[in-house]
């Protein structure tokens, strides 16, 4: 791997996690405008410590050592920086078992997302599927079938991560699901001290990290480069949930940038675990130029019509009064 191609999934990483974590920096923003000046304090410090390192630095480790059990613990840790030809070689064998797990669970979150969630409506179509929500159960689990079916041919333990990958979409949805309502309770709960909020938010930091750690095998195996990338896209949503969440709320569509790169990553894993490699340079610049699209496309609408962004997302208007959400989340944008 060259320098240039390292640099460029470096910026993939720290753009996916960015924009993959954009509900946990409002949540974060919520919860910390409760708690006090000390409180938070700990958080953005030690708090970042446990995101990089406990989580977005041991999970890595943890799916190598899953794919590679021979490792061990250790063995994993050490593997990820080995020259060793024979232990580089060990985990590229194993590595279509991860991809397939890894691009079925992105899958199921990108139709998840599609399907049931509510939405801004970024692109033709959405709208159509947000009707057809029932379909959701319907596709995933033809789309399952398929994968475990073709993958069964090549190799009985990759079909079976498969399923691992969809098992593991609804465990961490049931996590989401109840911390969308622990979230109601915390906020209107004046009486939970700050070590519960704090607990509360490491919690929902340890679930979301899941999908961006997932989607980061997808751009790279070189498990240094996906703790740089990673790390420094934690620190960026820590920064925007204490001096950025009014510019992130005024760009509506970054959460359909980062789901369609969900899509992408997960068809790119899949593809890659079936054995058609995809060239290390096109999976961040595709992932760069889906958010970029957005990110502009969110500009345009804000510029146009500042007003019903706010709105819609409760952004602030430089110059006015901070708009009030509006009860329905689906916008009736293309």
């Amino acid at each position: 791997m060259d320098i240039l191609s390292a640099i460029l999934i470096i910026i993939g990483l720290v753009l996916f996690e960015t924009v993959s974590s954009i509900d946990n920096a409002v949540i974060n923003a919520q919860v910390l405008a409760t708690m006090s000046d000390r409180a938070k304090r700990w958080f953005l410090t030690w708090g970042l410590f446990v995101a990089v390192f406990a989580m977005r630095g041991l999970l890595p480790f943890a799916i190598i050592w899953a794919v590679n059990p021979g490792l061990g613990p250790i063995g994993a840790i050490t593997a990820a920086f080995s020259a060793d030809p024979a232990v580089q070689e060990s985990v590229e064998k194993s590595a279509p078992i991860l991809l397939a797990g890894g691009g079925t669970f992105l899958l199921f979150l990108f139709f998840h997302w599609l399907f049931l969630e509510p939405k801004h409506f970024g692109l033709r179509g959405e709208r159509t599927f947000a009707k057809l929500g029932v379909w959701f159960y319907a596709v995933v689990s033809i789309m399952l079938a398929a994968i475990v079916w073709f993958a069964l041919k090549i190799d009985p333990v990759m079909a079976f991560s498969a399923v691992i990958g969809s098992t593991a979409f609804f465990i961490t949805h049931g996590f989401k699901e109840n911390a969308e309502k622990a979230e109601a309770e915390l906020l209107n709960d004046t009486g939970r001290s700050d070590l519960s909020k704090i607990f509360y938010l490491e919690a929902i930091d340890a679930t979301f990290s899941i999908d961006g750690v997932l989607g980061a095998f997808a751009f790279t195996l070189s498990i240094p480069l996906i703790l740089i990338g990673n790390g420094i896209g934690a620190y960026v949503v820590r920064e925007a949930t204490v001096r950025g969440i009014e510019q992130i709320k005024r760009y509506i569509y970054l959460k359909n940038g980062a789901m369609y790169s969900v899509f992408f990553l997960g068809c790119v894993m899949l593809t890659d675990s079936f054995g058609f490699h995809i060239p290390e340079w096109f999976t961040p610049l595709a992932t760069i130029l889906i958010i970029y699209y957005f990110f502009m496309k969110s500009r345009a609408e804000w510029k146009a019509d500042p007003a019903k962004v706010a709105a819609l997302t409760g952004a602030t208007i430089p110059g006015a009064k901070k708009a009030s959400p509006s009860k329905g989340k689906k916008s009736g944008k293309k």
